[in-house]
């Protein structure tokens, strides 16, 4: 749109020292690249974001899985990597070769965790690889429910049940009308959660953050207080 880089950039680290300061509120920045476009100009914007490579915790990919799997983009994703930047992707619900694409981002790619992730529930051997490495799941029911056949709860409660790091995510809160409350609550009215189990969802979301071990620390013992006054 002709925006420039560095004032999309720029802005975005002003809004984040705005929120903490003004809120106490800590955000960090994830750069996504889009699938539906070339690998070419995903390594593009990648070199492009490297002067700010200080401001910027990790590199994902979005958007159209259909035709765009992983590897497309593996050569970006491993300069990502020697760059020091922390690696995630998306592998959305019911998509075509769903479970293939998850395959590719552990086996190939060697992501740090996997937005979404529900299929994996449709391969052991891609179960127990997520649990070996301790990877998180960044599933979002209310967005499931636009692009399949309901909010997954079940398959979230299945997760738990098999002590992965599961965690209740928005997504996309403006487009798809839910943030994380909603999200968390409607987990818990189809799973009748008990409070329990929402506060184990949300220390999975803390242990997966991309955030120095004291900070975890500190959240941690924030919500574990927070549960035992339940």
């Amino acid at each position: 749109r002709g925006v420039p880089f560095d004032m999309v950039i720029r802005g975005l680290r002003r809004a984040i020292m705005d929120a903490e300061r003004r809120h106490g509120l800590r955000a960090q920045l994830i750069m996504c690249f889009l699938r539906d476009f070339s690998a070419e100009y995903a390594m593009a914007t990648l070199l492009e974001s490297l002067p700010y490579r200080e401001w910027i915790v990790g590199v994902g990919l979005d958007s159209d899985e259909r035709g765009h799997p992983p590897v497309k983009f593996e050569k970006v994703f491993a300069r990502a990597r020697q760059e020091g930047y922390l690696l995630t992707m998306h592998c959305d619900v019911d998509q075509e070769n769903s479970t293939e694409h998850i395959r590719q981002c552990l086996q190939v790619i060697g992501v740090d965790r996997i937005d979404h992730g529900v299929n994996a529930l449709d391969d052991p051997a891609l179960l127990e690889e997520i649990g070996r490495r301790g990877l998180g799941l960044t599933v979002c029911p209310i967005s499931n429910s636009f692009v399949s056949d309901g909010s997954k709860a079940a398959a979230i409660r299945r997760m738990l049940d098999l002590d992965l790091r599961v965690t209740i995510n928005s997504d996309d809160p403006a487009y798809f009308g839910g943030y994380v409350a909603e999200n968390l609550d409607l987990v818990r009215t189809e799973l009748a959660l008990a409070p329990a189990d929402l506060a184990r969802l949300e220390r999975n979301a803390f242990e997966i953050a991309w955030l120095p071990r004291q900070v975890k620390d500190t959240y941690l013992a924030e919500l574990d207080a927070y549960a035992s006054s339940r």
